[in-house]
């Protein structure tokens, strides 16, 4: 497929064109590039921003949620006028208005078992950035099956984590957590709380990660938990290994169709 830049492109552009590691070749791919944002939330925010920046071609946001007053503190795509507005919708505009170049895609729904092996299968690279464990497992278990590498994200108060299941799902989000919390073990934000600039900090690397992934550049995430302490300013990576035993990515499956898992958990995104 030829493609060529136009002036306006090598001139948005031009810090990545001139990157080693990057070039043309690798700005052509970003823009040949589809990705899945899970979530238009704390996470979701940034992570659309800088791959719009950054040029992705299609940027797929999943959302069924409208934008909240309370929102507003760390969810930095939206606006006070945006309140009660779908943040699909919203995040469609902002990211259009960011750069043209990129086709964004809103979903305004939920993601779920009837419909996330449908929307996984049309993309490159899956971003879950909600904030519950039902999406969180049901992300993992499709873009297992599907052949998905998948970059997730969490926040809690000053904390927040990253990690990678790469193509394949060895190992997966479920080598870390075999099964969902009990439901009154996992406190949402409405309770527990999140410093507004955490999760820009995790939704970036996130977006750094998956540009990393898109362009070949370096080892992935895959294998490791990083997690962030923000008080304390300090980062550590721990090594994960695939469980054997794993339902999903194991020796011996178990698991093979899509599961809603709300039983589990009384958050929502």
């Amino acid at each position: 497929m030829v493609f060529s830049f136009n002036e306006s492109q090598i001139r948005r552009y031009a810090r990545h064109i001139v990157l080693p590691g990057v070039g043309g070749r690798g700005q052509r791919r970003l823009l040949q590039s589809r990705v899945l944002i899970i979530g238009a939330g704390g996470l979701g925010c940034p992570i659309a921003l800088y791959l719009a920046a950054a040029g992705v071609g299609v940027i797929g946001i999943i959302d069924d949620d409208v934008v909240d007053l309370s929102n507003l503190q760390r969810q930095i795509l939206f606006r006070t006028e945006d309140v009660g507005r779908p943040k699909a919708e919203v995040a469609q505009e902002r990211l259009q208005a960011l750069n043209p170049d990129v086709r964004v895609i809103p979903y305004v729904e939920r993601f779920t078992a009837a419909n996330a092996r449908r929307l996984v299968a049309g993309y490159d690279l899956i971003l879950d950035g909600s904030d519950n464990f039902p999406t969180k497992y049901l992300a993992n278990d499709v873009c297992v099956w599907e052949g998905k590498p998948l970059i997730w994200g969490a926040v809690f108060q000053y904390e927040g984590q990253i990690g990678m299941v790469p193509p394949g799902g060895r190992p997966c989000y479920r080598c870390l957590l075999p099964t969902p919390p009990p439901p009154d073990q996992v406190p949402d934000c409405q309770q527990a709380g999140v410093f507004g600039a955490l999760p820009g900090i995790i939704g970036a690397m996130q977006a750094f990660e998956a540009l990393k992934w898109l362009l070949g550049l370096g080892p992935s995430l895959a294998g490791r938990l990083l997690a962030f302490d923000g008080l304390r300013a300090e980062w550590l990576a721990v090594r994960v290994e695939r469980r054997p035993d794993c339902p999903v990515c194991g020796d011996h499956p178990t698991l093979f169709e899509p599961i809603d898992y709300e039983m589990f958990c009384g958050v929502s995104r």
